[in-house]
């Protein structure tokens, strides 16, 4: 039996009005921070490549001329269209011959042929579409067995490589890469029983690696509930 001077119990607290605002701005906090981060990114990106084409244009072909506005963005169309000149240049007979010239006389000056390779090989590697790109992802045991590694196919090994090794089977060239860079990594060689192929895309390991296992394919639909 209670007495007058027990407790009553009390109501829960309900969350005040500052914890709700509090809330609300965190939320658009996270839509507009990935949107705002990308356009100022795009917007830096094109006034930089503004500054250093438009000057190398001659005043009467730039628009600000005849309109009296210096538009963002005419440096960027400039070298759109220059890159694709030059590109549909190189593929010609002519602008091989003078590719091969240029690259020759590269090649005696001591610093520079060091420089130019080095840039002419990163670009090779990030910006060629053949088939130096990646197959698919996969799955390897590695540093040892009983731990699992993303890794992506490249090719199947060949020359030296595949005679020396001491395997009976082909030899698959994997590249396993570090997070949260998956430009860095390691070229290791497994053989092929040993590798499994995964559905995911090369684009959705990528982000599996980038994320620390944080964004997995599919993630987004509603997990499957545990039998029981």
């Amino acid at each position: 039996m209670n007495t007058p001077f027990d407790d009553e119990p009390k109501p829960p607290r309900r969350p005040g009005r500052f914890a709700g605002l509090r809330a609300s701005f965190l939320t658009g906090l996270v839509v507009i921070a990935p949107v705002g981060m990308t356009v100022w990114l795009v917007w830096t990106l094109v006034g930089w490549v503004d500054g250093v084409v438009l000057p190398l244009v001659p005043y009467d072909l730039r628009p600000e001329k005849y309109i009296g506005i210096n538009l963002r963005g005419v440096g960027v169309i400039f070298f759109f269209v220059f890159t694709i000149l030059v590109g549909w240049i190189a593929k010609g007979l002519i602008g091989k011959s003078m590719i091969g010239f240029a690259e020759r006389l590269v090649d005696r000056m001591p610093v520079v042929r060091s420089i130019y390779s080095g840039v002419k090989q990163i670009a090779e590697t990030v910006f060629a579409q053949s088939e130096r790109s990646f197959e698919k992802a996969c799955l390897v045991q590695y540093p040892r067995k009983g731990i699992w590694a993303i890794g992506f196919i490249s090719t199947t090994a060949k020359g030296e490589v595949a005679r020396r090794a001491e395997t009976s089977g082909a030899l698959m060239s994997i590249f396993v890469p570090t997070t949260p860079n998956p430009t860095s990594g390691f070229l290791l060689f497994f053989p092929r029983e040993d590798v499994i192929e995964l559905d995911m895309s090369i684009e959705d390991a990528a982000k599996l690696v980038i994320s620390a296992g944080l964004v997995y394919p599919g993630s987004k639909d509603k997990p499957e509930q545990a039998d029981g």
